[in-house]
């Protein structure tokens, strides 16, 4: 395939290569390989439960290291909230008011989503801005019909002439409704990190935005950072980061030919939150917690889940101690039998490592060659939730093309679903994951691993998009908390339901977690 000179140009200018573009193409011929799931990870088998004590142990122990680290709280938060509102979308294009009622067009269509906003409508943080803006611009309002007024607040929430709501950034939206104000998911993040990603009264978050979005980001910290580091009696500095160029991917046909835009350039698009790898690989931090920016919880919430992220990142330092540990004992070579299997007994009981049926045929020194390269890796401490049937990926076994056996959080777009017992692993799945991961990603001599070299670059998606109405398809990056992290040494713990609050849609910000 030939580019022209321009195409070329426009290929290195994103700090790629055409060898790597080709490369894009030929994984677009040649399909990606659905995930072979070994088995699902369940209590006793891949996920652990801690009891009471355990808990506290872990808890007091993060208590006592966490002023010696660089912490860092790492938020994505880059998506707009255009999903969030997707059935008000609907509910404007399909509803005819000369037909028929709101009501009746409820039941006709079964809009479950649309009766829930219009029931709880006084509960939403933004019912006063909603119904004052509506108002406003309506001078009539008062004295409209019920279906007349539904339908002008939806166009006021969506209408980009007046709230533009699905517009907005998912992180400076309003999610809750205090006393004395109205917080964004952004202003809760801080908060949170307040409680448990704090080293000496100092807290550093980094949020992965839209470029477009940083000056309304910049304003937002502006505006809440007197008082949120007044209550908080934290320091707090706040860094944000964009998708970069570079790993974006060219988008193709139907027949696998490069899409091209009207101007004859190559048509590329972000390739899915598996990008961010490159922004988590610059951090050179002790401890990351990574937590989507829609997951987020009022006030009377925020201890609760603060104690299980500084569980689980208790559970990581104990892990690296004993990790490290060992480390430096295999540098120096000399170790016994008895140590030797000490170390391959904590790999695979600790970190779920599956060790080579072959290891006890090899020689020693490449037992400790061996066992050195499995413990020295990044390590991540995963919460997961019971599963109550929310969308998302989960943990499972997952057997590669080696026949080696891993614990890896895996998407349902991952699996054979035409493949009836991966459908059934799929199915009997007991925890889902709420991306809920705390991260060390320093080795045993304080160096920063690079992330890149623990990818499993065949974990990535090919998916249906359109571009001015046409079907193209489009290649993401293995997921960051899915193949990008694949080789990583994993745990995972269960965690409470409490943990989890994500707001998918708009009728989410009902539920109790959400609500003061």
């Amino acid at each position: 395939m030939n580019f022209t000179t321009t195409q070329i140009k426009q290929i290195e200018d994103k700090g790629l290569t055409v060898a790597k573009v080709l490369k894009q193409i030929e994984t677009f011929k040649s399909g990606l390989p659905c995930v072979n799931l070994e088995s699902a990870a369940i209590l006793g088998h891949g996920i652990l439960k801690l009891s009471d004590k355990q808990n506290q142990d872990y808890l007091t122990f993060y208590n006592t290291q966490k002023e010696l680290l660089n912490i860092i709280k790492f938020v994505p938060a880059s998506g707009a909230a255009t999903r969030m509102f997707k059935f008000l979308f609907e509910f404007l294009e399909t509803y005819n008011i000369k037909k028929e009622s709101v009501n009746s067009y409820i039941n006709k269509h079964k809009a479950t989503e649309l009766s829930l906003f219009l029931v709880g409508l006084e509960k939403f943080p933004f019912y006063k801005t909603l119904i004052q803006t509506t108002q406003d611009n309506n001078p009539e309002y008062n004295r409209l019909s019920n279906n007349e007024k539904v339908v002008l607040l939806a166009k006021t929430l969506l209408d980009e002439k007046h709230l533009n709501y699905s517009n907005f950034p998912k992180g400076l939206l309003p999610f809750h409704k205090y006393k004395d104000h109205i917080a964004t998911a952004f202003e809760e993040h801080l908060f949170e990190a307040a409680l448990y990603a704090t080293s000496k009264n100092k807290a550093t978050l980094h949020f992965t935005i839209s470029e477009i979005y940083k000056d309304v980001f910049v304003q937002e910290f502006n505006r809440i950072q007197t008082i949120v580091e007044r209550k908080t009696n934290t320091k707090f500095s706040i860094f944000y980061s964009y998708q970069k160029e570079e790993t974006d991917t060219i988008a193709v046909t139907t027949k696998n030919e490069p899409v091209k835009n009207t101007d004859g350039s190559l048509h590329f698009r972000p390739s899915g939150h598996g990008a961010l790898l490159a922004n988590l690989n610059d951090f050179d931090a002790d401890i990351i917690f990574i937590k989507n920016i829609d997951n987020v919880v009022v006030y009377k919430y925020e201890n609760e889940v603060a104690k299980h992220k500084k569980i689980l990142a208790g559970i990581l330092l104990k892990l690296q101690e004993q990790a490290f540990s060992y480390l430096k004992q295999l540098e120096a070579e000399e170790l016994g039998e008895a140590k030797t299997i000490e170390i391959a007994r904590f790999l695979r009981k600790k970190l779920n490592v599956n060790i080579s049926h072959e290891f006890e045929r090899y020689s020693p020194k490449y037992q400790l060659e061996y066992l050195k390269t499995k413990l020295n890796r990044p390590i991540r401490v995963c919460g997961m939730v019971r599963n109550e049937g929310e969308p998302g990926g989960g943990p499972f076994w997952v057997k590669d093309e080696s026949g080696t056996v891993s614990l890896q959080i895996v998407e349902s777009a991952q699996v054979d679903k035409k493949n009836r017992h991966q459908k059934n692993i799929l199915k009997n799945a007991t925890h889902f994951n709420p991306v809920d991961l705390v991260c060390g990603v320093k080795n045993y001599k304080g160096e920063k691993f690079d992330l890149t070299k623990f990818v499993d670059s065949k974990t990535g998606f090919i998916t249906m998009k359109t571009k001015t109405g046409k079907d193209i398809k489009a290649l993401e990056s293995p997921g960051l908390w899915n193949g990008s992290m694949a080789h990583w040494n994993t745990i995972f713990v269960e965690v409470p339901l409490v943990t989890f609050n994500p707001v998918k849609t708009v009728t989410d910000l009902l539920k109790a977690t959400h609500q003061v």
